[in-house]
């Protein structure tokens, strides 16, 4: 292998490791959100309160664009993602009013 082979793949790994790792914080994160909404969830179905909250939807979306916008990420892609956790966030807060 060329030195700027060896080199080359040495990087990749790198680049690789920091995706491990910034994976793993993704789910623990993801993990400790939702401990987070699913106390929500409770606290809401012993209110009586609605599983969902539009204007709060909303709201977090538009904070989630801004902070996509600052971190070179598309905003499109941050809707998207934060999209499939509120309807994840949403159907367990209805298994809660059951």
């Amino acid at each position: 292998m060329t030195d700027d082979a060896t080199r080359a793949a040495e990087v990749l790994a790198e680049h690789r490791a920091s995706i491990d790792r910034l994976d793993a914080i993704l789910v623990y994160t993801l993990g400790e959100r939702f401990k987070h909404t699913q106390a929500v969830g409770r606290l809401k179905a012993l209110h009586g309160l609605p599983p969902s909250d539009p204007a709060r939807e909303e709201n977090q979306i538009a904070r989630l664009e801004a902070l996509a916008l600052e971190a070179d990420l598309d905003p499109e892609f941050a809707k998207k993602f934060l999209a499939f956790i509120i309807q994840e966030v949403i159907r367990h807060h209805i298994e809660h009013q059951k």
